[in-house]
């Protein structure tokens, strides 16, 4: 079996960032993926390691990048599961760990939870001695300062944040896919959110078959609006159209189309990989960088950027 890592640094439009500078962080992220399998690591090891690198760049809405609800507070979601084992774990608006995916991780392996929330997650983190996040950057801090006159934090009209999110391009949830050398599969998904969400708001990424699902016949993470992904069951929807006997590409596109059949373009996009080692990338938005890499591959694949950036 020869081992695959797919990862995305999000749905959206990606007209601020710098290309070469997300490409360096894919890169780095997938070979840190699949280093862990050439270790004898598992798909699990894989997604999480790979999983972390998004989350420590610093320039993606997850881990030391997220950006903060409408009162300029930060609150993270993340998920893991073992398509192996069919066990997840999850995290729901933590403010304290660096790294939310191991802490997700943690839930799974050391509980009998499938996903913690809020203060409790926060002390599970520091009872373990996770890092402890910074803090959100200059750069969300900025964003944030300068946007946060156009939405009114007293409101629960998400369509307003979705719309300030889209203007922005941040709906750049990150994540990772893997097929290991011995058949096993996992997903693992790491978030800020939406930015200027209403306090309290807790999107996909924390959910099983919304934004992670994975089990023996395929792995899927998706990313872009939550409230929709959770709708459609996206992810959960792609892994049994793979089990149904479609493809990875045929699955994924076939699960996107019915998203954006309810709910329209600009909402959500996904990565994909089946037992049979085929990764893929599909989305509904301007852009969603992506990337793999296999075991034997010397460089990686990376693709969904936009035309221009």
């Amino acid at each position: 079996m020869n081992g695959v890592v797919v990862v995305h640094a999000g749905a959206g439009t990606w007209r601020f960032f710098n290309r070469d500078e997300v490409t360096k962080v894919i890169k780095s992220s997938l070979r840190a993926g699949i280093e862990a399998l050439k270790r004898g690591g598992t798909a699990l090891d894989a997604v999480v390691n790979a999983t972390i690198v998004l989350e420590d760049s610093g320039i993606l809405n997850a881990g030391l990048g997220s950006v903060v609800d409408a009162l300029g507070r930060l609150t993270m979601d993340a998920g893991v599961m073992d398509g192996y084992t069919g066990r997840a774990g999850a995290v729901a608006a933590v403010t304290y760990p660096k790294n939310p995916v191991v802490l997700a991780r943690k839930v799974m392996e050391l509980t009998d939870h499938i996903i913690l929330s809020g203060s409790g997650a926060d002390e599970l983190a520091f009872r373990l001695n996770l890092p402890k996040h910074p803090g959100p950057t200059e750069r969300v801090l900025k964003l944030y300062k300068e946007y946060v006159s156009k939405a009114d934090p007293t409101s629960v009209r998400f369509a307003k944040n979705v719309k300030i999110a889209k203007e922005l391009g941040m709906l750049d949830t990150v994540g990772a896919v893997a097929l290991d050398n011995d058949g096993r599969l996992a997903a693992a998904v790491s978030t800020g959110g939406i930015i200027l969400k209403f306090p309290g708001r807790v999107g996909d990424s924390a959910i099983p078959g919304a934004g992670f699902y994975a089990d023996r016949y395929g792995a899927a993470v998706a990313t872009g609006v939550g409230e929709t992904i959770m709708m459609s069951l996206l992810t959960y929807r792609a892994v049994q159209l793979i089990k149904e006997g479609y493809t990875a590409i045929t699955a994924a596109k076939m699960a996107l189309q019915f998203h954006t059949s309810l709910f329209g373009k600009d909402t959500a996009g996904l990565i994909i990989v089946d037992r049979s080692g085929t990764p893929y990338g599909a989305y509904n938005t301007q852009a969603m960088p992506w990337g793999y890499i296999r075991v034997d591959m010397e460089e990686p694949y990376i693709s969904g950027f936009p035309e221009t950036t």
